[in-house]
């Protein structure tokens, strides 16, 4: 088999997300026939450094050899058993490992299969416990530039236009405050006076604030100061709202904590996990919160109160165990420190990028950092051409429009970010001059 061989199969049969299929019609594409550590090997050969961690997922390296060891003792085992009157060992142990390493005050897990499904979650359980308390609340609020997932509740809740606008009709009530609008306390501060401007008009309706912690990261990797969500957590407990963390992207430690609330000592009322936790292997997500909302869905039959919410392969038990091990990883290998000089040598990367004339901005959170780019009309596709170039020379970069991110699995070397930067910097060099 070759890459084109497979391709031709692929393109017969396919449909690929976030994919405007026409494109491959000049645009190769590529197909992966394994993968061991950062680097991706094609069926011609070719090999190619994540850096994008395959949607932000692969956190400790393809194949890692702990993971599937984990996989494969559980598969032998159970694969799937239905978590409804029945459970197992595997998502207990995970539940209680998430719960004593979440922030203080969150001690139920309820689980789904991926990040917007998650969102939903937490969505329609804000809006249910404020239901149970016999309010009406169907508004919520989100930033603006946010992005929380494609299924209608989760786009409903984002402001990203390219994803959203088409489907305006069909989504649920949300409006925007500004976010932040830079990494600065002063923008911070800003920000929350916005938020607590709607507050005072509208608490009454609204169910809850959903926020992306720190980094949006399909708005184009906007970042803000931790001191917006200590402000805005505030605001919500005075003006009595929920608060949901969409931790999908930024946690499990990418930003420099295992969670980015941490960083604001915050305790979310919903804490919303996918992505890292299974270390790339296998979809599950989870939202956490606390007695304070579980108790208000527990009651007798028949008083139409449970959380009648439900997927087929929730709580996956193969799932389970794979984020058991990813946890143990975190537990044994002392990620957050190694993340933390990995992040160091990163941003000494990214300095020399600050001087180029069609560079914007250079900015970085934790194990997070984009590179925003000027001059560039969108229907020029000028993260297209990084994306070419930094394939033909080993490494998989998938630029935001004119943001070229970098967020590579935790275990990458320095010589393998050396080739990683390098490509970046030479692509970005390389560019026509902006309009």
């Amino acid at each position: 088999m070759t890459n084109k061989s497979i391709a031709k199969r692929d393109l017969d049969v396919l449909w690929h997300p976030c994919t405007q299929m026409k494109d491959h019609e000049f645009l190769p594409m590529t197909p992966i026939k394994s993968g061991k550590g950062v680097w991706l090997e094609d069926f011609d050969g070719n090999k190619y450094i994540d850096a994008i961690a395959s949607w932000w997922v692969n956190i400790f390296g393809h194949v890692n050899p702990y993971i599937s060891s984990k996989i494969k003792e559980q598969v032998d085992t159970l694969e799937h058993v239905i978590i409804a009157g029945f459970t197992h060992e595997p998502i207990v142990r995970l539940s209680e490992r998430l719960i004593k390493l979440a922030p203080k005050g969150l001690s139920r897990c309820f689980y789904a299969d991926n990040g917007s499904s998650a969102v939903e979650v937490a969505l329609k359980m804000s809006y249910h416990a404020h239901k149970n308390s016999g309010l009406e609340k169907p508004l919520f609020v989100s930033l603006s530039n946010s992005y929380h997932g494609e299924t209608i509740g989760a786009l409903s809740v984002g402001d990203v236009e390219l994803y959203k606008d088409t489907y305006g009709p069909l989504l649920i009530a949300c409006v925007q405050t500004p976010v932040p609008k830079d990494l600065s306390e002063e923008a911070a501060i800003t920000a929350a006076h916005s938020f607590e401007e709607l507050l005072k008009e509208r608490a009454d309706e609204i169910s809850a604030l959903i926020v992306e912690p720190l980094v949006q990261g399909a708005g184009y990797m906007h970042m803000y100061h931790p001191l917006y969500l200590k402000l805005a957590k505030d605001l919500c407990e005075k003006y009595k709202i929920h608060f949901i963390a969409d931790e999908v992207l930024v946690g499990f430690g990418r930003t420099g904590t295992l969670f980015a609330c941490e960083q604001a000592d915050i305790t979310p009322d919903f804490l919303v996990l996918s992505k890292g936790i299974t270390g790339g292997y296998l979809p599950l997500s989870v939202v956490l919160t606390g007695d304070e909302i579980y108790q208000k869905f527990y009651c007798d039959y028949g008083l139409n109160k449970a959380f009648l919410h439900s997927h087929s392969y929730t709580g996956n038990a193969l799932a389970c165990a794979a984020a058991n091990a990813t946890l143990d990883i975190f537990e044994n290998d002392n990620v957050i420190e190694n993340n933390k000089k990995t992040a160091a040598y990163m941003a000494n990367h990214l300095s020399r990028f600050k001087d180029l004339n069609n560079v914007k901005e250079v900015r970085q959170t934790g194990m997070i950092a984009a590179i925003e780019l000027k001059g560039y009309a969108p229907e020029k596709r000028i993260g297209l051409k990084v994306y070419e170039y930094a394939l033909s020379k080993g490494v998989l970069l998938r630029p935001l429009g004119h943001i070229v991110y970098f967020m590579p699995p935790y275990i990458i070397n320095e010589a393998e970010m050396d080739l990683m930067f390098n490509t970046a910097y030479e692509a970005i060099v390389g560019l026509p001059e902006g309009e």
